[in-house]
């Protein structure tokens, strides 16, 4: 099966709703229409791994997961916490982003976080627990809602490649506020994240998927 057949359900619906509201999502998205928003892992997984991501370029952060997975092939709590910090810093992550991926580690361990309910609880409480991590700023947990828990909604206005995406494709490329990035997206609710996602597609390179 393709990855369309894995996506969520909500896909096919949202996609015809952007496709008829916005024309220039529905060429993007007909250009697309084969790939789709796929189910990411565990919660932990998609949270070390967009730690690694923050503030680098995406060969780069596809390298150095790469050789995290070789110190902890589950990238679990577990297996992170029982990592030696210099094995860690040797994939080519700064210390401070060993830092964060251990007190991420902790807090699942520990549970400091209410992982159990965040399948009942709205974007924001979720963005508030998140963030109480050290190392995980808005950014970081908006990427978790989309690709983990695959909320449809959320709009990640603080995002690089979003807003690289709305200046190329709405605004002829020049500089745009996030004042104008907010209303060119107004059309898309209830449907921002499906949105943002076609509009990462249409750029080279692909931001990474979290």
């Amino acid at each position: 099966m393709g990855p369309a057949s894995r996506a969520p359900a909500y896909w096919p619906r949202a996609k015809r709703a952007l496709a008829r509201r916005d024309p220039i999502l529905a060429a993007i998205i007909r250009a697309h229409r084969r790939t789709a928003l796929e189910p990411r892992g565990e919660p932990f997984f998609t949270l070390a791994r967009a730690i690694v991501g923050q503030q680098i370029s995406v060969k780069a952060a596809a390298s150095i997961w790469d050789r995290v997975i070789s110190v902890a092939p589950q990238v679990s709590p577990r297996q992170i916490l029982a990592a030696d910090f210099r094995r860690l810093k040797d994939c080519g992550l700064s210390r401070r982003k060993v830092e964060y991926i251990a007190d991420l580690a902790t807090h699942f361990a520990q549970g400091k976080l209410r992982v159990a309910r965040w399948a009942e609880m709205e974007d924001e409480a979720i963005i508030a627990d998140l963030v109480r991590v050290r190392g995980i700023g808005r950014w970081t947990a908006e990427m978790f809602l989309i690709f983990n828990m695959l909320r449809p909604d959320v709009l990640p206005i603080g995002d690089l490649g979003l807003q690289r995406a709305v200046s190329l494709h709405y605004f002829n490329g020049r500089s745009v506020s996030v004042r104008r990035i907010r209303k060119v997206a107004d059309v898309w609710s209830p449907w921002r994240s499906v949105a943002t996602w076609y509009l990462w597609r249409s750029l080279d390179p692909v931001p990474v998927e979290y």
